[in-house]
C-alpha cells in the first residue's frame, strides 16, 4: 500500500548548510560515495549490536553487507544496507533538522569562510555527510524500514528547500538511497559515477578497510568477447590495525606499509597498539628504514592517515603526529570522532591531544628499544633521522628526557663510534661535574679547534656536534642525568684550577696574573672594537690565542644562521684569551715593557686576534687588512 504523500519543509537553517554542502563546501565531489557507504556502515554496526542486546528483535544478521547498484539507463546510483533501517520520524529528524546548538553561529562563519577548504574545515563539526549526495543528484531518494517494525517510508528531495515523504509497504529491513546523477557527473569522463572503475577506485581509496562487504554487480568481457556477469566485493575488509599482532605477518606489515608510504623499502620499526577506555583507537605505525629526501623540506607533508571506523577522513592528520616526527608513517583508526572532523577541530580537541602523547611515547620508546637491542640497527636510524629527533629538543619538553636518552653524536673518545649522553657520563673523569661539547660546520673544524687543546691533553672527552640544530638545543636543554652541557668555547674553563693543598701550581697561576697585568689591559685596549675582555686562557696548550663567549652568548654559527633567515642580529662581543705559556704572548708581554708605544706591536695584536678568528672558523672584519699585515711580518723576518 503506498500512502498519501506529504511535502515538508527543511529548517530554514539546515536549507541554508545544505545549500553550501551543494554548492561551496566540498572541493572534491567523491566524498559523497565515502560518506554513504559509512553511512550504511554504521547502520550495519548498529543492527548487530541490536540484535545481540534484544533477543525478541527478529531481523537475519546472517549476511550484513552493503550493495552498490547502477542503472545506467536511469541515470542512477544506489548505495543499499541492510541494516537497522530508519522510522518516518528518524528521517525527519535525522535529514531534515540539525538539532545542534550554534548552528546559525556556525553558518555565519562558514559565509564568511575566503574559500571552500576553510569552509569545509568549519563544516567538521557536523555530521551533514549525507547532503553531500546533493553534490552529483538532482534528486535523491531514499527508502528504509527499521528493524521490529512494518511501515517502511520513503523520502525524496531535490535539495531546494522542501522534501517529499510518504509510508510504504513492503520494504525490507534497513535502507537504500538512491541518486538520480546529473548529467554533467555522468557525462565527465574523470567523474562518470556510473563506471565501474571509478566506483572500484572511490571505494579503495576511502573504504576499504569497512568490516562489512561492499558488492557490485560487474560484467567481464573475454577476448573472444563473450561477457560474463558476476558479483564482485570491492573492499578487502583487512584492516591489518585491527587484527591481532599475532595473526599479522611481518611481509603483510611491510606490504602495507609500501602502499601508505609509496617506499620500496620494509621497514625499520613496526608499531602496533590498540587503547581501550574512554576514547577507543588502534594505531599501527611505522618508522622508515631510509629518511625521505624532501624531510627537511618547509614543504613537506607530515602526520599520518586519520580514519574512524575504518573508514579514511584524511591524509597527514598534523593533530597526531609532531612536526619532528614527520617522518613517521601509518594509521590511527579513531572509534569515537565524527566523520567530517576537521583539522582545526582536531588540534584542540583534548582526546587527539591525549591520542598524540601516547603515539609519541609509543614512537620514541620504539627507538628506545632499538638502541638497546641492536647497536648497529640504531645507528643507522639515527644516521637518518637523529637531525629531526633533536627538533624534539626545542618543541616537546614533555618528552626532553626522553629525546635526551636517543641522542648520539660524535665524540673525542672514538673516532669511529658515535657516542650517547649516557656513555658519555658513565665515561666522566671523577670530579668531572660537565658534559663538555663543541658546535661547529664539521668535524675537522672542531677537532682541530684551539678551544680542544686543553681537554684532550688532559684526557677530557668531548661531544662534537656538527648538526645545525645543535645550535640550538644545546641551550635549550639544562642538562641531563644532573649533569649540566657545557660549551668548552662558553664561559671559563677552569681545568688548571689548583687543587687545595697545591701551592706550587698556585703560585704559578698567581705569577702569571702578575706577570700579565699590564699586557691584558693594553690587548683589551687595542682590540676594543672587536672584544669586549682579553684574558688569560686555561684551555689552551699550543696555539696562542682563542676567541670565547659568555656563557650565555649566541654561538658566531647561530648568528650567521638567524641573518641567513633574514633576521638581523646585533653584533655580540666576545673574550679574546690568551695562552700565558705560548712564545708569542711572552714576546709579546717582553716587549710591550720595553717599549709600549711600539706601533709595530698593534698590529701584532691585530694578528693574533685575526689568527683566533680564523682558528675557529669565523670571518675576518676586514681580510685586505689582515693579508697585509702577515705579509708585512713575513716579509721582515726572512
Amino acid at each position: 500500500m503506498v500512502s498519501s504523500v506529504e511535502t515538508l519543509e527543511f529548517q530554514a537553517e539546515t536549507r541554508q548548510l545544505l545549500q553550501l554542502v551543494i554548492h561551496s563546501i566540498y572541493s572534491n565531489k567523491d566524498i559523497f560515495l565515502r560518506e554513504l557507504i559509512s553511512n550504511a556502515s554504521d547502520a550495519l554496526d548498529k543492527l548487530r549490536l541490536e540484535s545481540l542486546i534484544d533477543s525478541d528483535l527478529d531481523v537475519d544478521t546472517s549476511d550484513l553487507h552493503i550493495a552498490l547498484e547502477v542503472d545506467k539507463d536511469a541515470r542512477t546510483l544506489t548505495v543499499r544496507d541492510n541494516g537497522i533501517g530508519m522510522s518516518r520520524d528518524d528521517i525527519v529528524d535525522l535529514i531534515g533538522t540539525i538539532a545542534k546548538s550554534g548552528t546559525a553561529g556556525l553558518l555565519e562563519k562558514i559565509k564568511e569562510a575566503k574559500d571552500a577548504g576553510a569552509a569545509q574545515s568549519l563544516i567538521g563539526q557536523f555530521g551533514v555527510g549525507f547532503y553531500s549526495a546533493f553534490m552529483v543528484a538532482d534528486k535523491v531518494t531514499l527508502r528504509t524500514r527499521r528493524a521490529g517494525t512494518d511501515a517502511g517510508t520513503q523520502w525524496e528531495s531535490d535539495g531546494e528547500g522542501t522534501y517529499e515523504i510518504q509510508a510504504l509497504d513492503g520494504l525490507p529491513v534497513g535502507t537504500s538511497v538512491t541518486l538520480h546523477l546529473k548529467a554533467a557527473d555522468v557525462e565527465d569522463g574523470r567523474a562518470d559515477y556510473l563506471a565501474e572503475w571509478k566506483i572500484r577506485g572511490i571505494v579503495k581509496q576511502y573504504s576499504d578497510f569497512i568490516r562489512w562487504p561492499i558488492r557490485m554487480a560487474t560484467e567481464q568481457t573475454d577476448a573472444e568477447g563473450v561477457t560474463t556477469h558476476g558479483i564482485d566485493t570491492l573492499n578487502s575488509m583487512k584492516a591489518l590495525w585491527a587484527r591481532p599482532r599475532s595473526e599479522v605477518t611481518e611481509a603483510e606489515y611491510s606490504e602495507f606499509y609500501r602502499q601508505i608510504s609509496h617506499d620500496g623499502l620494509d621497514p625499520a620499526e613496526t608499531i602496533h597498539m590498540r587503547a581501550e577506555g574512554n576514547f577507543e583507537y588502534e594505531a599501527l605505525l611505522f618508522i622508515p628504514s631510509q629518511a625521505p629526501f624532501d624531510l627537511f623540506s618547509r614543504e613537506t607533508k607530515r602526520g599520518v592517515q586519520l580514519y574512524v571506523k575504518r573508514v579514511f577522513i584524511m591524509d597527514d592528520c598534523e593533530a597526531l603526529m609532531p612536526n619532528y616526527l614527520r617522518f613517521v608513517k601509518g594509521v590511527v583508526d579513531a572509534h569515537d570522532l565524527s566523520l567530517n572532523i576537521s583539522r582545526e577541530i582536531l588540534q584542540h580537541d583534548r582526546q587527539i591531544r591525549g591520542v598524540r602523547r601516547r603515539l609519541v611515547k609509543k614512537v620514541l620508546g620504539a627507538i628506545k628499544d632499538t638502541q638497546a637491542k641492536d647497536a648497529e640497527r640504531y645507528a643507522k636510524l639515527w644516521t637518518q633521522f637523529g637531525r629531526a629527533l633533536k627538533e624534539g629538543l626545542l618543541e616537546d619538553t614533555d618528552n626532553t628526557e626522553a629525546l635526551l636518552e636517543l641522542v648520539s653524536a660524535a665524540s673525542t673518545h672514538d673516532a669511529d663510534k658515535t657516542t650517547t649522553l649516557r656513555e658519555y657520563v658513565e665515561r666522566m673523569k671523577d670530579g668531572q661535574d660537565a658534559i663538555y661539547y663543541l658546535t661547529g660546520e664539521t668535524r675537522a673544524m672542531v677537532e682541530n679547534s684551539p678551544h680542544m687543546e686543553a681537554f684532550a691533553a688532559k684526557g677530557y672527552e668531548v661531544l662534537i656536534l656538527t648538526d645545525p640544530v645543535d645550535e640550538v638545543w644545546v641551550d635549550q636543554v639544562p642538562g641531563f642525568d644532573g649533569h649540566r652541557l657545557q660549551s668548552i668555547a662558553k664561559g671559563q674553563v677552569d681545568l688548571d684550577e689548583p687543587a687545595d693543598g697545591d701551592e706550587e701550581a698556585g703560585a704559578e697561576k698567581a705569577r702569571h696574573e702578575q706577570d700579565f697585568a699590564a699586557l691584558l689591559p693594553w690587548f683589551a685596549t687595542t682590540l676594543s672594537e672587536q672584544v669586549k675582555q682579553v684574558r688569560l686562557s686555561s684551555r689552551l696548550t699550543t696555539s696562542a690565542a682563542c676567541i670565547v663567549g659568555d656563557a650565555h652568548d649566541m654561538t658566531p654559527t647561530l648568528e650567521k644562521m638567524y641573518r641567513a633567515m633574514g633576521q638581523e642580529m646585533p653584533p655580540v662581543k666576545r673574550i679574546l684569551e690568551v695562552n700565558p705559556t705560548h712564545p708569542l704572548i711572552t714576546a709579546l708581554r717582553s716587549a710591550h715593557e720595553a717599549n709600549a708605544e711600539d706601533p709595530a706591536l698593534a698590529e701584532i695584536v691585530e694578528l693574533v686576534y685575526g689568527g683566533a678568528l680564523l682558528a675557529e672558523g669565523g670571518d675576518l672584519p676586514d681580510p685586505a687588512r689582515f693579508t697585509r699585515l702577515l705579509t708585512e711580518r713575513l716579509a721582515r723576518g726572512l
